[in-house]
């Protein structure tokens, strides 16, 4: 199996959908949350979740990292905000780089045979499913920023959703 070719193929998926929906995004908009229910993030933090959603966590899956992350102070955690769709925008293109470099760095070798567990789930699998993984956890926080705007009254719909180009309108 070609792991690389395939988490690359699905990180530039996800990453153009997501950058996608962050245009949309209005500047007013960053304090918004859904208005029923709770425990929903602002708009400003679910950015910023998104900006490390997938290639700060590879990372920690591929460079082992995950043990000091867990028992550090915290201090080199990612923000929890941002302060505009500028700088949510460079922080997801700094965080597939990251990303795309990292699954490179691993090749398919160790993507294929590496047996790891999360910190949150003590079940060893690939290396390349928790990448997998990851570049789903991306996905599923671009399908909430998705909602946020339809709920907002933005004219998105399922090509937005997948960054796909919008049909020919008749």
């Amino acid at each position: 199996m070609d792991w690389v070719a395939l988490i690359t193929s699905e990180m530039e998926d996800a990453y153009r959908a997501t950058e996608g929906l962050m245009d949309l995004v209005d500047e007013d908009k960053l304090d918004w949350v859904p208005e029923s229910g709770e425990n929903w993030m602002p708009t400003r933090e679910l950015l910023r979740h998104l900006t490390n959603a997938c290639g700060w966590c590879t990372t920690n899956f591929i460079n082992d990292s995950w043990q000091a992350v867990m028992e550090g102070d915290g201090s080199d955690a990612p923000p929890t905000t941002v302060d505009s769709v500028a700088e949510a925008k460079a922080e997801l293109a700094k965080d597939k780089a990251c990303a795309l470099e990292a699954v490179e760095q691993a090749g398919n070798e160790t993507l294929g045979s590496k047996l790891v567990a999360a910190p949150w789930d003590p079940t060893e699998r690939l290396l390349g499913q928790h990448v997998l993984q990851m570049v789903s956890h991306l996905s599923q926080h671009k399908a909430q920023l998705f909602y946020y705007l339809k709920l907002q009254g933005k004219p998105v719909n399922t090509f937005t959703m997948w960054g796909l180009p919008q049909p020919p309108s008749e």
